[in-house]
């Protein structure tokens, strides 16, 4: 059955997409692989689906590092507040959490996946499932209809393509898109990992003497080859037996490996700051007070009071001074080398886990071949992207799924808009 928009993704941009485009008026297929749509919503926020953020959303483009200012046009459409209200016209009720992140109130992902899938059932919208799609249809310069695997060809005035990127790829995402765009003549932005976890080959690593020992509310700094802070995140993180994980570390992910891409280098230098609300001298005031009223004790047992146990033999060593040793009886430079280690515990990057196990892919579909209007190809006319298969990546915290829901609506619209215009049969 021919389609006016045949969306190829079932996922939260492909889901947004078919509904919007069915909302216009449009008829619409989507064609998901997979048994069932949803399925990297159905796992996002750890099941709970963090659907959105409720920034004001300029801050909000600020999240998405990986060009989120490519956003402006489309959220000026269709905006994180308008997703809310969205949603919650669908009977979705929503709730704020700690830094904007919305989450449904029934604390369940499967709430939103069924809003959208009976959204698409009202609106009459066709969903073929299991149907591995082979090829988008090109002829005389625009799309045209798709291949399934299967062999069967369905024409189509206009193809969305929401199939997503490499990371989680047990959910579908596979990177199916990448060769229809290049098919098309797009230009893919080489893909890498990002908010993944961190590989170190750094001994307090290698020997798992902090393996599992979580921190919270620390600062964590990726520096450049000459020494300049690149970037600086504050949240919680956990020592592994491989590196570093935990919201901080997802964070510097990226720009550790746009670094070490960047200079060649195998480590990038991270320092993590255990104390950030304390200056230095502060840091050592505040010692020397504890010191002060406990002189019999060692700097071994004054530590204790601040950091893990497990921590504090690892801070001493680092700073030359002995597990017994008294706070009287360091000198002015063993001081200052703890108070610098509590500052900047140094740990040498090595790179991080593999895409496949990354939550978000980076890289994508070059902006620069898409109109930020409508995410049409400005190279091939009908064919439209969105989500994750465009070079667009922001942090974890509802800025990807953001990203996909605002791109999702905007092709959906446009790629509607241009079908309806189009003469009753669809090309072929």
């Amino acid at each position: 059955m021919p389609a006016d928009v045949l969306v190829i993704g079932g996922g939260p941009a492909g889901l947004m997409a078919a509904a919007a485009a069915a909302e216009q008026g449009a008829a619409v297929t989507l064609v998901e692989k997979g048994d069932r749509v949803g399925r990297k919503l159905a796992i996002s926020g750890g099941g709970r689906c963090n659907v959105t953020n409720n920034k004001d959303p300029e801050d909000l483009i600020r999240h998405i590092p990986g060009n989120g200012r490519f956003l402006y046009s489309a959220m000026a459409q269709f905006s994180n507040r308008d997703i809310i209200a969205w949603f919650e016209k669908l009977g979705v009720r929503l709730k704020e959490e700690d830094d904007g992140r919305m989450f449904p109130a029934s604390d369940s992902a499967r709430t939103v996946v069924s809003a959208l899938s009976n959204r698409l059932a009202s609106l009459g919208v066709r969903v073929l499932l299991g149907e591995p799609v082979e090829r988008v249809l090109y002829d005389n310069g625009r799309a045209v209809g798709i291949r399934l695997k299967s062999g069967r060809e369905i024409p189509g005035k206009t193809v969305i393509v929401a199939t997503g990127g490499r990371a989680a790829p047990h959910t579908g995402s596979t990177g199916d898109g990448y060769r229809w765009a290049e098919e098309a003549g797009h230009t893919i932005v080489p893909l890498y990992p990002t908010e993944v976890p961190l590989t170190s080959s750094s001994s307090v690593i290698r020997g798992r003497l902090l393996q599992g020992l979580s921190l919270r509310g620390v600062s964590l700094t990726v520096w450049d080859g000459k020494g300049k802070p690149v970037v600086t995140h504050r949240g919680d993180m956990i020592f592994t037996h491989f590196g570093l994980s935990g919201p901080a570390a997802l964070r510097c992910s990226q720009f550790v490996v746009k670094e070490m891409a960047k200079t060649g280098s195998p480590t990038v230098r991270l320092t993590v700051d255990l104390f950030p609300d304390d200056s230095g001298p502060a840091l050592m005031d505040r010692l020397a007070r504890l010191a002060a009223a406990e002189p019999r004790k060692s700097v071994k047992t004054l530590l204790r009071t601040m950091l893990p146990d497990r921590l504090v033999p690892v801070v001493l060593d680092r700073a030359g001074i002995g597990e017994t040793r008294l706070w009287s009886e360091t000198g002015k430079a063993a001081r200052e080398a703890l108070v610098a280690e509590l500052k900047r515990f140094a740990l040498n990057i090595s790179g991080t886990l593999p895409l496949e196990k990354a939550f978000v892919t980076g890289g994508g579909v070059n902006l620069k071949e898409i109109d930020p209007r409508t995410m049409q190809s400005k190279l091939m006319a009908g064919l439209f992207f969105c989500g994750e298969i465009l070079d667009i990546h922001g942090y974890t915290g509802g800025y990807n799924i953001t990203a996909a829901f605002v791109t999702g609506r905007c092709a959906g619209r446009s790629a509607a808009e241009r079908a309806l215009a189009q003469p009753d049969t669809p090309a072929n």
